[in-house]
């Protein structure tokens, strides 16, 4: 009978089901299920029953228990999915009632919003009613209070028509509330007395006194009891200086100059309002009106103008010198707006309201002729014009502002510019150099200008004196030895420095202290050189406004030479000189000090941002004398040219420092170098150690050129490094004798040289490492076939009797080489050298100075073997014949080093 014939029943009787399917439900799964370990747990009994039976296995069991398994998880399984199916039911009954509830919630709050925006609506409504009746209100209150006034006023002037001044008399003595009632009561019938037609009555006066004594007590009490000379808030005014934030910018030359003072900007219109007022009363009253006005201008510019200047100056004064500019230019500019405005009460063309009558006019003219009156009036623009001069004379007469303005220029500078100066005063002592009382130099230099013709500026003096107090101050803060023009500076008791400019502290802040100099202040700044441009900009904006048209010339240039002196050899000289003395001082056997190329670029930016402003801003403004001009286009010119000579000189030594280097790396190439033991190494040494240096080194050289250097200079510095490197390997490859096998680590270190030299882009050099590695390569061809070779190509373009010594150098040349000289050379020939002034037009070693006093004498008389033969002839051909032009497109170095340094140039013609 077969398993499936059996009834379930009977299947459940013979074979019984394991316990643990009975027990599943699903509570069975709410802890770690293991599906391999519950298989395992229905079998395992049944497994060992199987084993113990005796016959064939029985499968019956097992799939009685797996059926009873199936059956049980079958139903597990509807059981929960109907939880399931009750739960989500459940779960999205709720949802929706919490949706509801939710949107009841937000239609609640939406409605008290919209309740709080309209109580806000009302609110606000309500505000700008109240706002608008106290505005109403206080409206009506002055309207009441100027109607009172007005009722006193009249009530008053009509008891004083009838000679009735009791009711006065009894306000008067009512105590210090009704003094002071009885004064602005009385100061507004003063008022009214001015404006009633009282003009008759003063005419008459008028009149009567020019009869008299010519008119002169009559405006002479006019003006002297005037209320804008004598009221007590103009006296007051007169004797305080409002203390404004104008005092605290004054002396920053890093803040922009106001356009007015407060203070001077109130009185100069109260004298526009005073003197439009009185114009129209002299001109009613006084037979003489240009007279009587010019009387009353005089005094108002002598007086009120000129007292408000001095106390301003010398506030400014107390400060700074440039505080004392920068307010005597203010003043300058709002008084000479002050006379322009003036200039249109001319009273001489004026139109006259009053009828004079011909006695009245007779009167006038024989007064005038007996001398007895004021005198004849100037007109007004003239006289106004006078006025201001005088005011103004003082301080701007002769050299007075020039020598100012140098003062407080050379203050600036040598202020901004301390903490550099002493920086490389402070590096030359250490390195023993004798460089000291460099501060000195620096002012003197800023102090002392010179001109083309070696005759000093008027204002040296000064300049030198000034200098000297302010850094005399400094030095006895900071502990820092002055001298100036190899005099000592003794302390001043209280110098006042002009503030300097921002990062650099005054002595004061130091309490005595030595003050700390680090690295940065001693580096050549865009920054700096532009506050100096700025601040004497600022310089001739005042000089322009100050100095009269015959002198704007001649003072431009005066300012131009403090500017070229400060940052010309004060402060690029300076660094240019320190960078160089850094390059004398260093060890030849180090490597090159690269970092000094950055002082050039520096320079090079400076003197292009100088240069444009002098062209732009300075030449333009002494157009207006020939003379000048000229001279100021030939100082700029020789200063930049001093300049350019000191760039030169640094580059120059630079380049000596860097073949001096190269030279001495090539010196450590060892004598069997190319001569190896071992054939094994050549396939994996790289190249020789003096190869591997000069090729870093050179890599370092074309990086920093790219840094610091552009356009031509860039590539004459870069080709000069190249002509002067190629001419050493010439020489080098003379030194050494080399095998068949030391031929390829040779070929390997001058295909290092040429990839190197190929970066620096310049194909004059390509061409010249091209030749250098075909001359290396005779080394490698056998002997054979060795003519053919140095008959062809570049080589074959040479005189074949030039490539002898470095044939003699091969190994095996002892047993070729007699036979050799007799087939290609005709018998011993002279030995001639091959120098690197015979490929191009490049002048060789020609001023290089490339070998300075530290190196050996054989480095030193290397410049004088490697002579110009035949060979750079024939080169010189051949290259004529590969460009129409004769030229090789490569720059042409001539002169010192690298040509000339090449700063920016401007045309001042």
């Amino acid at each position: 009978m077969s398993y499936d014939a059996i009834s379930p029943t009977s299947r459940n009787n013979v074979y019984p089901v394991d316990p643990t399917i009975e027990k599943l439900d699903v509570n069975s799964f709410s802890d770690k299920f293991d599906i391999k370990d519950f298989v395992g747990a229905i079998s395992e009994k049944l497994i060992a029953q199987s084993k113990t039976a005796p016959g064939p296995f029985d499968p019956k069991p097992f799939i009685r228990n797996f059926e009873s398994a199936v059956d049980t998880l079958i139903q597990i399984r509807k059981d929960v999915q109907r939880t399931t199916e009750q739960q989500e039911q459940s779960s999205k009954t709720a949802e929706k009632e919490y949706s509801r509830k939710l949107g009841d919630l937000n239609r609640g709050f939406e409605s008290v919003g919209k309740s709080f925006n309209g109580m806000e609506s009302k609110i606000t409504e309500v505000g700008r009613t109240a706002v608008r009746i106290g505005e109403q209100l206080e409206s009506v209150h002055l309207a009441r209070q100027r109607a009172q006034a007005a009722h006193d006023i009249v009530s008053y002037w009509n008891q004083f028509s009838r000679g009735d001044t009791s009711k006065i008399e009894a306000l008067r003595k009512e105590g210090r509330e009704g003094r002071q009632a009885v004064a602005v009561l009385l100061r507004r019938l003063n008022t009214v007395a001015k404006d009633l037609d009282v003009a008759g009555a003063d005419k008459h006066c008028a009149l009567t006194l020019l009869e008299f004594n010519g008119g002169a007590s009559c405006v002479q009490i006019y003006v002297n009891q005037h209320d804008f000379f004598i009221s007590k808030s103009r006296v007051n005014e007169e004797n305080s200086i409002e203390e404004t934030h104008l005092w605290e910018i004054l002396p920053d030359p890093n803040t922009s100059l106001p356009k007015k003072d407060l203070g001077l900007a109130v009185l100069l219109e109260d004298v526009r309002t005073t003197v439009g007022q009185e114009a129209t009363i002299i001109q009613a009253v006084f037979p003489n009106p240009p007279v009587v006005m010019q009387v009353f201008l005089l005094r108002v510019f002598e007086q009120s103008i000129q007292q408000h200047l001095e106390q301003l100056l010398e506030k400014a004064g107390s400060l700074s010198t440039l505080a004392f500019l920068r307010i005597l230019q203010l003043a300058h500019v709002q008084i000479s707006k002050l006379v322009q405005d003036l200039k249109q009460y001319d009273l001489s063309s004026a139109p006259s309201s009053r009828t004079t009558d011909s006695t009245s006019m007779e009167i006038l003219d024989s007064r005038a002729g007996e001398g007895r009156g004021l005198g004849v009036a100037l007109p007004i623009g003239l006289m106004l014009e006078n006025a201001m001069e005088e005011i103004f004379t003082s301080y701007i007469e002769g050299t007075k502002y020039l020598e100012r303005e140098t003062k407080s220029l050379g203050e600036l500078y040598a202020a901004h510019i301390a903490k550099f100066a002493k920086y490389h005063e402070m590096v030359s002592k250490n390195i023993g150099v004798g460089q000291s009382g460099l501060l000195d130099r620096v002012v003197n230099r800023i102090a002392g200008g010179t001109g083309p013709s070696g005759s000093s500026l008027p204002t040296s003096t000064t300049a030198s004196s000034a200098f000297s107090g302010f850094l005399s101050g400094m030095a006895s803060s900071r502990k820092l030895a002055v001298t100036v023009g190899g005099t000592p500076v003794p302390p001043l008791p209280s110098p006042q420095p002009s503030l300097p400019p921002e990062g650099f502290q005054s002595s004061a802040d130091f309490g005595g202290q030595r003050e700390s100099v680090s690295e940065s202040d001693g580096m050549l700044s865009l920054d700096t050189a532009e506050k100096m441009l700025k601040w004497h900009a600022e310089a001739i904006g005042r000089c322009v406004e100050l100095t009269g048209q015959s002198d704007i010339a001649k003072n431009i240039f005066a300012l131009s030479r403090v500017l070229a002196e400060a940052i010309g050899p004060a402060y690029m000289g300076v660094a240019l000189e320190s960078a160089q003395v850094r390059l004398e001082i260093r060890d030849a056997r180090q490597e090159p000090d690269l970092a000094v190329m950055a002082v050039i670029h520096s320079v090079d930016l400076i003197c292009h941002l100088w240069q444009q402003y002098v062209s732009i801003a300075l030449i333009p403004l002494a157009s207006s004398s020939v003379t000048v001009r000229r001279e100021m286009i030939i100082f700029n010119t020789e200063t930049l040219s001093r300049i350019e000579s000191a760039t030169n000189a640094l580059d120059q030594k630079i380049l000596d420092t860097i073949i001096a280097w190269l030279s001495l790396q090539l010196l450590k190439q060892k004598k069997n170098d190319f001569r190896p033991k071992n054939d094994d190494d050549l396939f994996t040494q790289g190249g020789t150690e003096p190869c591997t240096a000069c090729c870093e080194g050179l890599n370092k050289v074309r990086d920093a050129a790219h840094e610091h250097l552009s356009g031509l200079n860039r590539e004459n510095f870069l080709m000069e490094v190249g002509v002067s490197f190629h001419s050493l390997l010439l020489e080098h490859l003379k030194k050494f004798q080399v095998s068949a096998t030391g031929g390829l680590l040779l070929a390997k270190d001058l295909k290092a040289y040429q990839d190197t030299m190929a970066s620096y882009g310049l194909p004059a050099l390509e061409e010249r490492f091209e030749f250098i590695r075909q001359l290396g390569n005779i080394f490698l061809v056998r002997p054979d076939i060795l003519k053919s070779y140095i008959t062809e190509d570049e080589l074959g373009r040479i005189d074949t009797k030039l490539l002898r010594p470095y044939l003699a150098q091969r190994s095996d040349w002892p047993q070729f080489g007699p036979a050799f000289e007799k087939e290609v050379f005709g018998g011993v020939v002279e030995e001639k050298r091959l120098s690197s002034g015979a490929f191009g037009g490049i002048g060789g070693m020609s001023g290089m100075g490339a070998f300075g006093g530290s190196l050996s004498k054989d480095v030193k008389g290397l410049r004088d073997r490697l002579g110009v033969g035949k060979l750079s002839t024939m080169m010189k051909e051949l290259e004529a014949l590969r460009s129409p032009s004769g030229e090789r497109g490569g720059a042409s170095l001539t002169g010192s080093g690298v040509g000339g340094y090449t700063m920016p140039s401007f045309n001042f013609g």
